[in-house]
């Protein structure tokens, strides 16, 4: 070790980093300092290096890191400091934050040492000091906050005790204080640590009150701003989704904007194909309550001059309420769910009675070149009835007692009702026929029903028979038979 030591420092012309570091508690600072400090952050690079660094060189880090919060809070204090003077100690700041965080890569043995030495405790005791001067708009203070956020994030990385006492320190007041910076780098990097600390006990922290629950609030804030920052989806879909408790209680807390954020996420997470679905079916339930609850709100879309953002809600509850119901075992339960097939069934009825009455987004069109910005392609309740048939027809596969719900709220001659083509519902015949398909499977009732139906509004006989029926007329009524296989 020593070799390698005197050869990383001999070219650098520095036979003795260590000596070099404890001088700088003593002297005046200066860019030699600066260069030392980058000596040793290039040669902690190394794995090699860093294994066998000896406790004396993470000693005199932290020394001088100590030493540097010291002039740190005298930046704090006298804020019209000499500029040169406080951009020479931001910068060595900055670099001492550097060789930390490269000490702690992959070294068990100098997270332990560091944290023994209380090197993560006196660094949030300049990142709240920092946070003051960058708040100045310092390009100096703002670099040295995002060396102190990666050292963090760095240390944390496969080690309980470092995690616990960051979070500690940290939560909620410091992490929430940092994910205000309007620096996008520095609040990426605050969200690795919070996602490289979070677990499940820590999740159930979330909701204990209102201070805790603003930190998560304010993550769901960021997936909407800064996109391009992944940590932020990370921490929502590996952590937040595995509560329950945390989605009901953020959700009720929510603005409508961030109920859309967060239904984007979840939506988004149902098409991923992993070996366990992290979102719980309790949340499924939840969700599936709030449809219920509020799915009224969409009719306010009826009005050209809307813009409600419940109503967007309420079509985006109904999209995850599809995929979840779509042949996913884990959300089958939903079938049972109390309110939720009479809910869909009335608000099919009230939308198609509101397209028929009046000329609005409910209205079956015929046009399919519409496709400049504004035109009804583009409207958010596109597709909204054929994604209630979806989800009906979804409802009543192999399900008996929802079959016979949908006969009793008279939703099978409606469903036939939206069997004709629909340019402001693409699809909407296929999702009828399918939802016909489901109703009909195993249920003498209903078959009955519709052989007694007269042609008022009936699906394409050419749609019944994708799904192996066929409609014949005897007497004026309906009959719906199966189509004969061909030998």
């Amino acid at each position: 070790m020593c070799a390698r030591v005197l050869m990383v420092a001999s070219s650098d012309s520095m036979p003795n980093i260590n000596s070099a570091l404890c001088q700088i508690a003593t002297e005046k600072l200066t860019n030699t300092h600066l260069i030392t400090l980058q000596t040793v952050t290039t040669a902690l690079r190394d794995e090699q290096f860093r294994y066998y660094t000896f406790s004396t060189l993470i000693f005199s880090l932290l020394f001088m890191l100590s030493r540097l919060f010291v002039d740190v809070q005298h930046l704090v204090e006298k804020m019209d400091s000499q500029e040169e003077a406080a951009s020479s100690s931001l910068c060595l700041t900055a670099e001492c934050f550097r060789a930390h965080r490269n000490a702690c890569v992959q070294c068990t043995q100098n997270q332990s040492c560091l944290i023994d030495l209380g090197s993560i405790k006196l660094s949030f005791e300049i990142l709240t000091r920092l946070l003051k001067i960058s708040s100045g708009g310092s390009n100096d203070a703002s670099d040295s906050l995002r060396c102190g956020i990666q050292f963090l994030g760095n240390v944390a990385v496969g080690n309980q005790l470092c995690k616990d006492d960051i979070w500690e320190l940290g939560f909620p007041h410091v992490f929430r204080d940092l994910l205000e910076l309007a620096d996008e780098k520095a609040v990426s990097y605050t969200c690795m640590v919070i996602h490289t600390c979070l677990d499940k006990h820590k999740t159930e922290q979330l909701v204990k009150d209102t201070q805790q629950l603003r930190l998560s609030l304010k993550i769901i804030d960021l997936c909407r701003t800064l996109p391009d920052v992944d940590w932020t989806v990370f921490i929502v879909t590996k952590h937040f989704l595995k509560s329950s408790e945390l989605i009901k209680k953020m959700y009720t807390e929510m603005t409508n904007e961030e109920r859309l954020t967060l239904l984007e996420l979840i939506l988004a997470q149902l098409g991923v194909v992993e070996e366990e679905n992290c979102v719980m079916l309790s949340i499924a339930q939840f969700l599936a309550s709030c449809f219920t609850d509020h799915c009224s709100a969409v009719l306010t879309l009826s009005s050209e001059s809307s813009d409600d953002q419940e109503a967007m809600v309420v079509i985006r509850l109904l999209d995850i309420l599809c995929e979840m119901t779509s042949g996913c075992k884990e959300f089958m339960p939903l079938q049972n769910h109390s309110d939720l097939l009479r809910a869909t069934v009335d608000l099919l009825k009230e939308v198609h009675l509101l397209g028929k009455t009046s000329k609005n987004v409910f209205t079956a069109a015929h046009d399919f070149s519409l496709t400049r910005p504004g035109g009804a392609d583009s409207h958010p309740a596109l597709s909204f009835k054929a994604h209630l048939s979806r989800l009906i027809g979804n409802l009543c596969h192999g399900h008996v007692v929802n079959q016979d719900k949908v006969r009793e709220l008279d939703g099978i001659a409606l469903i036939l009702d939206n069997c004709s083509i629909d340019s402001n519902n693409p699809f909407i015949s296929q999702w009828a026929v399918f939802a016909i398909r489901n109703i009909l499977e195993h249920n003498l009732e209903n078959q009955k029903l519709i052989q007694g139906l007269r042609r008022q509004g009936v699906a394409d006989d050419s749609m019944l028979r994708e799904m192996g029926f066929r409609v014949e007329e005897r007497d004026g009524s309906l009959l719906l038979r199966p189509l004969k296989k061909d030998p």
